[in-house]
């Protein structure tokens, strides 16, 4: 049985678009051993996923000296077979380099590559495909080396079973006081300190526009909470009323939540990822700046169960940047027919 061992101990939404890489992995090699280095906010996720034996914490370049140290000899001891690195920096390469591990992958990357040896060319910088393909590559790269047939993953990627699912509907339904006979429209309005998301007001233009009997959650990160209860607001100015729910149960609590939603509207955000990855139906908004298209950043929903909207295209970089530059009346005109067969 090989040991491996995949990085990817970046931001939620990064992570969440490797799943379908922990998928092809599993599926393709069942007896392999699938140990994640991640950060400390996305552990619960990590060991929420099907496709993962273990979890270890990475301390993060900038953690203490220590506990880097530690990880080290940590990594050293478990004896790994290959290291896969989804997301490279030299902190990420030094890592695999000092634990000694036989076999190094990742794409070829600046300075960093010189600490793996074996590199895949990839060009990411260049936004020509989705982030999740750019992982699948490098997953099919190491199933090729082994002489393993590989198996492409299919959606969901997560998924809770029925009782698990009715039973957080209830309590839900309770706590926000809402009719869980109607569809929940989820909205997410802050941006966890990634790509521009819509002003509050686009918000409020959009959740007013879109026709159809169904209830309007919206959700907040760590931080967010006022801004969420000030959209709160102006959609009850404008006669919808709105319920506010902010995670604070924890990421897989607030995972069984969105799984709960008939679609989930947000920028280019982690909790987006998090319903794409229980193929709940998804509304994106992205920059239209090559590093952050809707292409790039595409959530891995199934075919057909997302969609998505950025400013018109620009030459100069704040225009691509700039969401006000996104029309609401001409959004809703697209998102109305196929968001009425989710609502």
């Amino acid at each position: 049985m090989k040991k491996i061992l995949v990085v990817r101990n970046d931001k939620i939404g990064d992570f969440m678009l490797a799943w379908p890489s922990f998928a092809m992995l599993k599926q393709s090699l069942p007896d392999c051993r699938i140990t994640a280095l991640v950060p400390n906010y996305t552990v619960a996720l990590a060991e929420l996923c099907p496709w993962i034996d273990e979890v270890m914490l990475d301390p993060s370049k900038d953690g203490d000296k220590y506990a880097k140290q530690q990880l080290v000899e940590n990594l050293k001891a478990a004896k790994f077979d290959a290291a896969i690195n989804l997301f490279s920096t030299t902190y990420n390469a030094k890592l695999v380099w000092k634990a000694k591990i036989p076999y190094r992958l990742a794409p070829a990357t600046k300075f960093a590559q010189i600490f793996y040896n074996k590199r895949i060319k990839q060009k990411r910088s260049q936004s020509a495909k989705p982030e999740y393909q750019y992982n699948l590559d490098l997953i099919r790269a190491f199933l090729s080396d082994q002489q393993i047939d590989i198996v492409e993953p299919t959606t969901p990627y997560l998924s809770f079973d029925a009782q698990e699912l009715s039973q957080q509907r209830t309590k839900l339904s309770k706590q926000l006081a809402i009719d869980s006979d109607k569809a929940w429209l989820f909205v997410h309005a802050g941006s966890g300190g990634s790509a521009n998301n819509l002003s509050l007001q686009q918000y409020t233009d959009l959740v007013s526009a879109i026709e159809g009997d169904y209830i309007v959650v919206l959700t907040a990160g760590p931080g967010e909470e006022e801004k969420a209860a000030e959209l709160q607001a102006l959609l009850a100015a404008e006669g919808v009323q709105a319920a506010l729910y902010s995670k604070n149960d924890g990421l897989v609590d607030f995972s069984r939540s969105i799984a709960c939603a008939s679609c989930f509207i947000a920028g280019s955000t982690g909790p987006l990822h998090i319903a794409a990855t229980l193929d709940v139906p998804t509304v994106g908004f992205f920059p239209s700046k090559r590093s952050a298209t809707p292409l790039r950043w595409r959530p891995i929903n199934s075919e057909g169960k997302h969609i998505a909207f950025c400013p018109p295209q620009a030459e100069d970089k704040a225009s691509q940047e700039d969401m006000a530059r996104i029309d609401i009346a001409t959004v809703v005109k697209q998102l109305q027919p196929w968001i009425a067969s989710y609502l």
